[in-house]
């Protein structure tokens, strides 16, 4: 009887343990599928509305399936742009953004991956200190920048050009690619950097033909991070730019607001386009989001 009723109670305990099990998990999973809602509604209103006709914008009901559907807003973007300022032509600003972003990403990969390279490399006097230094630069406000930055390229003559937005890319400006790179840096065996100067390459060459393959994760990783802020930036462009042939698409997109044109804000025209801009950077995380996570959890925990 004795051992009857503790097997009975072993296969009660197992499966209030079990039933305890999946209650957590289905609450993890409802938290999960409520946050992964409040981030997916912004986006699906956006889309939503660029579907709609300009009488569905302004009846103040909350309708997420536009009826009817207007898929030609999204080439009527191609020919508004003229009509409200001439000159203005949807490739050209497609264009000026790849333009900003290819050059600023690949400045801030090669700068970045040198000044890792250097703090993770080689031993010099106040290395740590200065390394200290740099990663507290990230707890400044970008703001308190913005008016000296501004004062030194008016200075220099080169405001309404898109050097402000780009050649500060070759200086390392941003002290957390340098972080994550140093870190992958330091995964990487001496025996491996020893080999390749007792085989005659030069510190040079070791960089380039050696470290850059190794760290290839964490290259992969910048490079989405990279793209996705200079494909989205507003702020310097705003600042520095004042010919309207020169606007990258975040600026654009204004054009459809009510201050920059004599109609009402054009709310269709302007998510047809948010949308357009959010789809690369979407289709590159999806095609990218495994290397792109090995890149920063190796370069984050390692080291």
């Amino acid at each position: 009887m004795t051992t009857t009723t503790s097997g009975t109670s072993a296969v009660w305990s197992a499966h209030g343990a079990g039933r305890g099990y999946l209650v957590r998990q289905g609450i993890v999973y409802g938290l999960l599928l409520l946050g992964a809602a409040l981030v997916l509604i912004p986006f699906l209103w956006m889309i939503s509305t660029s579907l709609k006709t300009e009488e569905q914008l302004f009846t103040g009901q909350v309708n997420f399936i536009p009826d009817p559907a207007v898929p030609g807003n999204y080439l009527e973007v191609w020919t508004k742009l003229n009509s409200i300022k001439p000159g203005m032509t949807f490739s050209r600003i497609i264009g000026n953004t790849l333009f900003i972003t290819f050059l600023a990403m690949f400045g801030e990969i090669l700068s970045a991956s040198i000044v890792a390279y250097g703090f993770a490399r080689f031993r010099w006097r106040g290395r740590n200190v200065l390394f200290a230094i740099m990663l507290s630069t990230v707890m400044i406000p970008g703001i308190i920048t913005r008016v000296p930055a501004f004062l030194i390229w008016k200075q220099l003559g080169l405001l309404d050009t898109y050097d402000p937005m780009t050649w500060p890319s070759l200086f390392a400006w941003g002290p957390l690619y340098v972080f994550l790179m140093r870190q992958f840096y330091l995964t990487v065996p001496r025996e491996i950097e020893e080999a390749a100067i007792l085989d005659g390459a030069n510190v040079a060459q070791i960089y380039w033909y050696v470290m850059l393959p190794l760290i290839r994760p964490i290259l992969l990783a910048i490079a989405v991070l990279s793209f996705q802020g200079n494909w989205n930036n507003f702020q310097s462009p705003l600042i520095y730019l004042t010919t309207p042939e020169k606007y990258p698409l975040a600026l654009a997109m204004r054009f459809f607001d009510q201050s920059l044109s004599k109609e009402a804000p054009q709310w269709q025209y302007m998510m047809a386009m948010a949308t357009m801009m959010a789809t690369p950077v979407l289709i590159i995380y999806f095609l990218a989001q495994k290397q792109f996570l090995d890149g920063i959890n190796i370069g984050a925990v390692k080291g």
